[in-house]
């Protein structure tokens, strides 16, 4: 019986993940719900009290995705941090349907902001501000990771291609020289973004690449 209750559960967040990231909060209502995860609206208020506790629990499993990501490439060292951020938030986007879903919504479980969205871009923009807040350099260059990293994610879902590691890295492997300009230091490694995404396993995407 707890198994039973348990796969009910992860069904209803699974329906809320998939009508969500495929396209919009509204479209997560009770008949939806129930109609995609195939049950009823007593097991569904038995395991949710409402339909934004729902929500709030995909927001909760997509921000714990996403933060270990940032954790990974943003508390690392090294100026290309942001692009290695960028570049596999944008493969998660492709691969992760509660990421992709979970991006659009806040903690109270609507979509206004700050959604996780928001959280994920000041978190970028303040790691590179960290060693120099009151640079004005670094304040372009924070507003420029922001731009391109935000730039991608939306344009991912329209066309998914936008979310791929090649493309990823072909665009910040023309943004970092502009951290080494102002003394950032760009550390690739030795070798372009660009070289090294090509050089890993062919990505998964989304329905509807090219």
């Amino acid at each position: 019986m707890q198994k039973r209750s348990r796969s009910t559960r992860e069904a209803l967040v699974r329906a809320a993940v998939e009508l969500i990231a495929h396209g919009r909060l509204a479209d997560v209502g009770l008949v939806n719900i129930c109609n995609t995860a195939g049950v009823s609206r007593g097991a569904l208020y038995h395991h949710f009290s409402s339909i934004a506790e729902l929500v709030t629990e995909v927001h909760a499993q997509a921000r714990d995705r996403v933060l270990a990501l940032a954790e990974e490439s943003l508390d690392s060292p090294g100026a290309d941090a942001p692009a290695r951020f960028g570049i596999a938030l944008g493969k998660a986007l492709a691969q992760d349907q509660v990421v992709r879903a979970g991006l659009r919504l806040a903690g109270d479980g609507t979509d206004d902001t700050p959604r996780l969205r928001e959280e994920v871009l000041d978190r970028l923009r303040g790691r590179i501000l960290a060693d120099a807040p009151d640079s004005p350099d670094r304040q372009v260059l924070a507003d420029l990771a922001v731009v391109v990293t935000a730039g991608l994610e939306s344009l991912g879902y329209a066309d998914a291609v936008w979310w791929s590691p090649e493309r990823g890295a072909r665009i910040w492997d023309r943004v970092l020289p502009l951290f080494e300009e102002t003394g950032a230091g760009a550390d690739t490694g030795g070798a372009g973004l660009e070289h090294r995404a090509s050089s890993q396993p062919p990505w998964d995407t989304v329905p509807g690449r090219p």
